[in-house]
């Protein structure tokens, strides 16, 4: 018989976290490592099928998680996972939380807490992490159970991967982690997606008014979007010459050669296009939230616009009718309803000509036109089409520089784009960093402002102690450019705060082990890229360029405060 007073065999419950990631197909975790998590960092290398990534700074965490939920979100849907410590690094981490938040993008981030017996004594760094992050993600949460522990990590992935994806947060108070728990505990099984199908009803709804339309447009991108969304959304708009538009920095929900492609909406989009959206009959929007990027302000389309009727499919019931009247709402998942959309039976719909309009239209926008500038950043843009791999992954933050690259690159794979809709400055280097990880077998390019880049630089450390192969161009007018146009707009000539000195991004590149170089001139730029393709590791180049030239619209400083001027 079994001897009944034998001690149950254990592990600590840091182990069992680990352990349930990894059944959750958790392949990478990126860090900073902290000593109020110790225990999961001793746990981590009992499961090598977990990458651990080691990082310089807690904002380059969030960041790489968050690109890494954002290009596992195009294909198996699972979340990036994040791990830092508590107080100052949580706070560090707070960006990458907000970044995945407002662009609907799967992550998880796990917190070092303070001990549970210290908790509410505003003990060393501690915080209250629910009441903090609770406003910027999905759920924010403390286990303070381990025998729970499987239950909120299945809760977790279902959250952050279900409905609109989102950021979770799990604080994990540190005394928590080294409490044994009887082996017989277990993790729960792999966490899926659930399918959210289109109503039949809701379907034909929408059939009925494209087929009364005389003037419909697509806005595309944005939760749950995926390969299968954009395959079949794309056969579908196709099918009927719908023209289609991608929302703000979503520029790879369809691939630009599709004889439909109207252009991306946001900052600096074609002003036909524009006007293609503002005098449209029928809007349809899947999977974009329509937030105040994507429609200029809530301009483009207006909040109340009579005779323009409103379609929004979004997996997320809370989404639908938040901002603008909504004439048909479908929850669902996009793919679902996209899937659906080009399976219809739409005989009673003629094709339209828009589709093709849109997309000539677009073509002109987005072709580069001659420029007598010392470095022309189209032209620049251009030779990076002719000299890179068309699956080529562009990652950014944000700056006017990143508007070249929206209007003249095309954003041909998918993931191809990962660049932050809520304009956090600091997403490009480790974005490019986590995608160079993600697809060793890709060319990727970080392109950054000089403001933009100091903000997270150093993970070229990272990327060159986990040999990540990746292009940096920094584009350096000394400025933060973005508030110097905005300056220059509202209080002309009054120069405040925004002039940068900067250091030589080329041996500070240098210094972390790229090969650097320095570009002045168009001709230098292209010369510097055909080395830099030529080469692995991390490539950067500086292009040094000019201020009055500030944005890819054409707009100049002296042209902005000349018109402030005359019309103050």
């Amino acid at each position: 018989m079994p001897d009944s007073t034998r001690a149950e065999a254990t592990r600590s419950a840091a182990a069992l976290l680990v352990d349930c990631l990894a059944v959750q197909g958790c392949e990478r975790i990126f860090t900073v490592p902290g000593e109020s998590f110790l225990a999961v960092l001793d746990a981590l290398p009992d499961r090598p099928e977990i990458d651990v990534v080691t990082c310089r700074q807690e904002g380059g965490v969030t960041f790489m998680a968050c690109a890494d939920g954002a290009m596992q979100a195009a294909g198996s849907g699972r979340p990036g996972v994040a791990f830092v410590t508590r107080g100052p690094g949580a706070t560090n981490a707070s960006i990458g939380v907000h970044v995945a938040h407002q662009d609907s993008q799967p992550m998880i981030l796990f917190v070092g807490d303070v001990a549970r017996g210290m908790q509410g004594r505003e003990g060393f760094q501690e915080v209250d992490f629910t009441a903090f992050f609770s406003p910027i993600c999905k759920w924010a949460a403390r286990i303070d159970d381990p025998a729970r522990i499987p239950e909120y990590i299945a809760r977790a992935y279902s959250v952050a991967i279900n409905g609109r994806p989102g950021p979770v947060v799990l604080a994990l108070p540190e005394d928590m982690l080294v409490e044994q728990v009887p082996t017989s505990l277990q993790p729960r099984p792999f966490v899926t997606r659930t399918a959210q199908a289109a109503c039949p009803d809701a379907m034909q709804a929408l059939f009925d008014l494209i087929a009364d339309a005389a003037s419909p447009i697509a806005i595309i991108g944005g939760a749950g979007w995926n390969a299968k969304a954009r395959e079949y959304f794309q056969q579908f708009a196709e099918r009927i010459g719908l023209p289609v538009a991608t929302a703000f920095r979503r520029q790879d929900a369809i691939a630009p050669d599709s004889p439909v492609y109207a252009g991306n909406l946001g900052y600096g989009p074609g002003p036909r296009l524009v006007e293609r959206v503002k005098s449209a009959d029928l809007i349809i929007a899947v999977g974009a939230r329509l937030g105040e990027a994507t429609t200029d302000g809530y301009e483009v389309p207006t909040l109340e616009h009579p005779g323009q009727l409103l379609v929004h499919i979004h997996p997320d019931p809370e989404e639908l009718g938040r901002v603008y009247r909504t004439d048909l709402a479908l929850c669902c998942s996009v793919d679902e309803f996209a899937e659906c959309a080009a399976l219809w039976e739409d005989a009673g719909i003629i094709p339209f000509d828009a589709g093709g309009e849109a997309h000539r239209e677009w073509l002109d926008w987005s072709t580069p036109q001659p420029s007598d500038a010392t470095i022309d950043l189209a032209a620049c843009v251009s030779a990076m089409r002719a000299a890179l791999p068309a699956d080529t992954i562009i990652c950014n933050g944000a700056g006017n520089f990143a508007g070249w690259w929206h209007r003249y690159w095309r954003y041909a794979a998918y993931p191809g784009q990962l660049a932050p809709t809520c304009g956090a400055m600091g997403y490009g280097v480790p974005a490019a960093v986590a995608a160079a990880l993600r697809f060793p077998e890709r060319t990727v390019v970080a392109v950054a402002g000089d403001g933009d880049f100091m903000m997270n630089g150093q993970e070229l450390a990272t990327a060159a102690q986990y040999g990540a192969n990746m292009i940096v161009v920094v584009v350096d007018n000394g400025a933060y450019g973005t508030i110097r146009m905005h300056q220059e707009r509202e209080y002309p000539g009054r120069v405040s705060a925004t002039q940068l000195s900067n250091p030589d991004f080329a041996m500070l590149g240098a210094a972390y082990g790229a090969w650097s170089t320095r570009a002045e001139t168009t001709a230098d730029f292209i010369a510097a890229l055909d080395d830099a393709k030529a080469r692995s590791g991390i490539r950067l180049i500086h292009a040094v360029t000019d201020l009055n030239r500030i944005a890819a619209s054409g707009a100049t400083i002296t042209g902005l405060r000349a018109r402030a001027k005359a019309t103050a």
